[in-house]
């Protein structure tokens, strides 16, 4: 089978002609092959494999190339890599691998093509494209992996169980690819994988969160997660979220099961946005219900402050997986403190009540509302028509109150450098005082966000506290 047209950048005769001046054979293998063949946008990255020096042949590339790009080496792993227009292009020789129990880095070796091949994670990344004269662009399949594509299935070249064993990520790998690609695991892999699920704490936490980054930004996140829940592999990673699971009854009432409508809500919101950061808002909205959950034979099943909770909740898991702790583990955090309030808000829309969430919300209240929408999961018609339609009119009252009083992230009218020096003080109690009551009288609508009404008002607070002017 031929796929020369898969070949169409001129790097790949670049690569030729160096391979062929070297007198060693060179293949491009790997994601670019299965993206090609499964007509999906190529990353801009190329693997190409030597049958010899993948360093020696990335030096004659890159003399080869026009403006000679510089090569990077990194003598460590055989491997070099140049950049050519907006493509990376990887070099490695082709080797053979073996494993010890305690580290996911192989002991390499040189070794033929087939090595290489055997060694690769999936039959479907196994496909390799000859770069060599006599066969340019023959294809090199000795696992099916064509077969494997055409049948929607991942399967490892060589048992699982070794696989999966000498190195663990590919356990992520293989759940993350099944979302991306929407492919079953074959059943024999997906049991090696329950058995080799504890060998993922071998794994560093940023690689772990690297692979669960792309199972969050996938079409269907909730495909990658319930398999993660399946495999054993999702209470090592995110005990927050299988807490979650299962219903529990009391005197006839239950509760719903918060993991799966935690999945309903992700893939919902995947719909409508591809920020990263809301997705994962969306799939910890609800942790805080876990440690909150109670029964009261009054009112039922209860889940008092838990979005308080999931908050506190959510800087200790970015912590403990080594996620970002800046600007973006911060609006993760505000997604799940905030949660409820537009649902609150959705039944009685208040003029004051919208001023508040605007004002608290920031920025960010548009993210917000569309967290919030995601999260209506039932399954009545009628219902899920009125949340809706219920949003839809908080939308149309924040714009409303937003043009007319200008409350987002805004400042009050009357600072307290100003309150010091009207009233002849040095920081002290009252200014904070003053300053909250202004604040609080444009949220409720007592007066306007105008410095003419805020100056009166602090008169008058003042006097309250016996201030003078």
């Amino acid at each position: 089978m031929n796929y020369k047209n898969a070949l169409q950048n001129k790097i790949f005769k670049e690569i030729s002609l160096a391979s062929t001046e070297l007198e060693m054979k060179s293949y491009v293998i790997g994601g670019f092959v299965r993206d090609y063949v499964l007509e999906r946008e190529s990353a801009k990255d190329i693997d190409i494999v030597a049958v010899g020096s993948g360093i020696e042949l990335a030096q004659k590339v890159a003399n080869l190339l026009p403006n000679n790009p510089k090569v990077q080496v990194f003598k460590t792993y055989g491997t070099a890599m140049l950049r050519y227009e907006d493509i990376e292009v990887e070099f490695v020789g082709a080797r053979k691998e073996s494993y010890s129990e305690e580290s996911r880095n192989p002991i390499v070796e040189n070794g033929t093509l087939e090595d290489d091949q055997k060694r690769r994670d999936f039959t479907i990344n196994a496909l390799a494209i000859s770069l060599n004269q006599a066969d340019y662009g023959e294809l090199l399949d000795p696992f099916n992996g064509i077969d494997d594509m055409q049948n929607q299935l991942l399967k490892t070249p060589l048992d699982p169980d070794i696989t999966y064993s000498d190195d663990p990520l590919r356990m992520m790998r293989a759940i993350r690819f099944a979302t991306q690609l929407n492919f079953k695991i074959e059943q024999k892999s997906l049991d090696a994988i329950s058995n080799n699920a504890e060998r993922l704490k071998i794994i560093t936490r940023e690689r772990i969160v690297d692979e669960l980054n792309k199972i969050i930004l996938a079409p269907i996140p909730s495909i990658g997660f319930l398999l993660l829940e399946k495999t054993g592999l999702l209470p090592q990673i995110l005990p927050e979220l299988t807490a979650l699971k299962g219903v529990e009854e009391v005197e006839g009432q239950r509760h719903k099961d918060n993991f799966y409508h935690t999945l309903e809500v992700v893939d919902n919101i995947a719909k409508t946005t591809d920020d990263l950061w809301l997705r994962w808002a969306a799939l910890l909205h609800d942790i805080g219900k876990a440690p909150t959950k109670k029964f009261d034979k009054k009112v039922g099943w209860t889940f008092h402050a838990h979005e308080f909770v999931g908050a506190k909740m959510v800087f200790k898991l970015f912590k403990r997986l080594r996620m970002p702790l800046n600007n973006k583990m911060k609006f993760t955090q505000k997604m799940v403190y905030l949660s409820s309030r537009p649902i609150v808000l959705a039944t009685d829309v208040t003029d004051s009540a919208v001023r508040r969430l605007i004002f608290d919300s920031g920025e960010d209240i548009d993210s917000l509302m569309t967290l919030c929408e995601a999260d209506i999961t039932t399954k009545n018609p009628k219902k899920f028509k009125r949340y809706h339609e219920n949003f839809k009119a908080v939308r149309e009252k924040i714009k409303e109150v937003e043009e007319r009083d200008h409350v987002r992230n805004f400042q009050p009218p009357i600072s307290g450098e100003l309150i010091m020096k009207i009233f002849n003080l040095k920081p002290c109690r009252e200014i904070g005082q003053i300053k909250d009551a202004i604040k609080e009288a444009i949220l409720e609508g007592e007066i306007a966000n105008d410095y003419n009404e805020a100056y009166q008002f602090m008169l008058n607070k003042a006097e309250s506290l016996g201030l003078k002017k």
